[in-house]
């Protein structure tokens, strides 16, 4: 920083394609501070050393920073500055702000910028701290790419590309600029393995007038990948390359840029006329279509399989005295998931498993050194997910392994029922998620409680389990629910050094069969087959149509999955359905 005249340096935990899991390549600032959570940002000054992060991750946070000298900044929380409000109360006027552009999306070099300009600060935007200091760097991934069966895609490479192009073309551009990584790999039908749980590949990719382009290295591709994008005549360039590739376009050239997924480096690059819009491939992909919604039907029979054999394991297991520590659940989800399905391929996240007040910690991750060891008695939060080749889940069960007291019996009956709410929700054609969103903490809004996450997210078909632009939660989002979307209900309540509970199934939006003169309605089909804990249900707290609302999805569970059971599994599923 001396030698390069930077007084402040903002390190995000992004990549260049500013992606919500990445790969170890790109994990600076958990390099650098210790701290793995997946939201965080780090400031370093001449002085001082900072880490901002949300509610998930303030208790994960004081443990990772414990003794390294960061502090721990927290986001959100009244009366604690945001790193903007921080750095203008500590910086000197032509004091210069320095970032590594790369890894700075256009909206938010912009928003940099503009605040460095009303503040005096300079900004400097190449500053590759990484690249000078980060000595025993991994390499980037070189997983191999194969392709998407397009029986389970359920359309052609072409036919998406001839999609996109309409839709770039609608926007007034000609040509499209794509960084997401998930876009590109439904976009193309490939899928890889370079970041954990998510199967994508580190690609770019560029839609144009004269030429479709993968930016990739190419000793990934497979054979059968190489001969696929040939098939559809996509062009085949080095990843290194799509600097040099964008410099050179022709000034006529109009290109589409996402300015919240294509980072400023790249968008600085373009001399030509430029089109900030979001991503027209996120919103096909959003809206699943017939093989797909197969596809993610199946994947949640056979979840359901293997996590009722995981729940009923558990339940006995620790009934029986055997030792099972937090870490050991995950061990064996993956066993199960493994044996109910030869198309399971990985979790779809670091499963979470907190037991008593782990739970309480949002984002909690077992280590071998943190792991509690389950007891008779409490509670234990699985929030899990798979990813097979013909979906992808994700699914949070709060279980009872043994005596429970009448706080937790309470609260849970209050989290599914906000839960049942949205999942029973019927609403016009044109509804936004964050117009359902109360429906969820509205039973616990009357007892003075409340959740600090979103309720639900949308998720991807075999690629990532939180999938835009839909979402359920407080915060605006202007996207509407549409037929075909695939999105979380999960409420929760959590007890700091006491419990955490929380409830979720992934709901398909589908027509309404109502005849109204008041337009088309929609509502969720659940896709989740897991039953609810029996156990820790206050049947007085419910009504007639809750009550209704669980047997009917009990009935659906015991339907689907009993065929795929036998024995002991049978029998356990078969009572945890039981009709209340």
């Amino acid at each position: 920083m001396s030698r390069l005249g930077a007084d402040a340096v903002i390190i995000p935990g992004t990549d260049p394609h500013h992606s919500e899991y990445m790969a170890d390549h790109w994990k600076f600032r958990e390099w650098l501070t210790g701290f793995t959570g997946s939201n965080g940002t780090a400031v370093v000054t001449q002085t001082k050393a900072l880490l901002w992060t949300d509610s998930r991750y303030f208790l994960q946070a004081e443990l990772e920073l414990a003794g390294s000298g960061i502090e721990l900044m927290k986001e959100n929380v009244a009366g604690e500055p945001t790193i903007e409000e921080w750095l203008a109360a500590n910086l000197h006027d032509e004091d210069t702000v320095a970032i590594d552009g790369r890894l700075f999306s256009i909206v938010d070099a912009n928003r940099l910028e503009v605040f460095c300009g009303e503040h005096g600060f300079l900004l400097a935007p190449e500053f590759y701290v990484a690249d000078r200091l980060w000595t025993d760097r991994p390499p980037r991934p070189m997983t191999t790419v194969e392709v998407h069966d397009e029986e389970l895609a359920g359309e052609t490479v072409e036919s998406k590309i001839a999609r996109v192009k309409e839709l770039i073309e609608d926007q007034g551009a000609d040509s499209m600029l794509v960084a997401s990584l998930d876009d590109i790999a439904w976009l193309f039908n490939l899928r890889g393995a370079d970041v954990a749980r998510t199967p994508v590949t580190i690609a770019f990719a560029y839609l144009g007038e004269r030429s479709n382009d993968i930016f990739i290295d190419e000793q990934k591709l497979s054979p059968e990948a190489k001969a696929h994008l040939k098939r559809y005549h996509v062009g085949v360039r080095d990843y290194d390359d799509i600097l040099r590739f964008l410099e050179r376009r022709n000034e006529g050239d109009v290109i589409l840029l996402d300015p919240n997924s294509v980072s400023d480096s790249l968008g600085q690059a373009l001399m030509c006329g430029k089109v900030y819009a979001a991503s027209p491939i996120a919103k096909l992909k959003s809206i699943k279509n017939e093989a797909q919604i197969a596809g993610f039907r199946r994947a949640h029979e056979s979840d359901g399989v293997a996590l009722a054999r995981l729940i009923r394991r558990l339940k006995s297991g620790v009934a029986s005295g055997e030792t099972l520590t937090e870490v050991d659940v995950q061990t064996l989800a993956i066993k199960l998931r493994r044996q109910a399905d030869a198309d399971y391929r990985d979790e779809s996240f670091d499963l979470i498993a907190g037991y008593a007040d782990h739970g309480a910690i949002v984002h909690y991750t077992a280590t071998p050194e943190s792991a509690y060891t389950l007891k008779p008695e409490g509670l234990l939060l699985i929030d899990t997910g798979g990813q097979y080749l013909c979906g992808t889940t994700d699914v949070t069960r709060t279980i009872a392994l043994g005596t429970t007291t009448a706080e937790q019996r309470r609260d849970y009956t209050l989290v599914l029922k906000g839960h049942l709410a949205l999942q029973g929700a019927q609403f016009p054609r044109g509804t936004r998620g964050d117009q359902l969103d109360a429906l969820a903490r509205l039973p616990l809004w009357k007892e003075g409680m409340n959740f600090g996450h979103g309720t639900g997210h949308g998720v991807g078909h075999y690629l990532s389990v939180h999938e835009g632009p839909q979402s359920i939660r407080m915060d605006h989002n202007p996207t509407t629910l549409k037929p075909g979307m695939v999105t979380s209900d999960e409420p929760g309540i959590y007890r700091t050094g006491k419990h955490g509970i929380r409830v979720e199934n992934l709901l398909l939006t589908v027509p309404s069969d109502i005849d109204s003169e008041f337009g088309e309605f929609l509502h969720f089909e659940p896709l989740t087959l897991v039953p609810y804990e029996r156990e820790l249900i206050d049947v007085a707290m419910l009504t007639d149509e809750e009550r209704r609302q669980i047997d009917l999805y009990h009935r659906m569970v015991l339907d689907r999955l009993s065929p795929r059971l036998d024995g002991d599994d049978l029998a356990w599923l078969t009572e945890a359905c039981r009709p209340l």
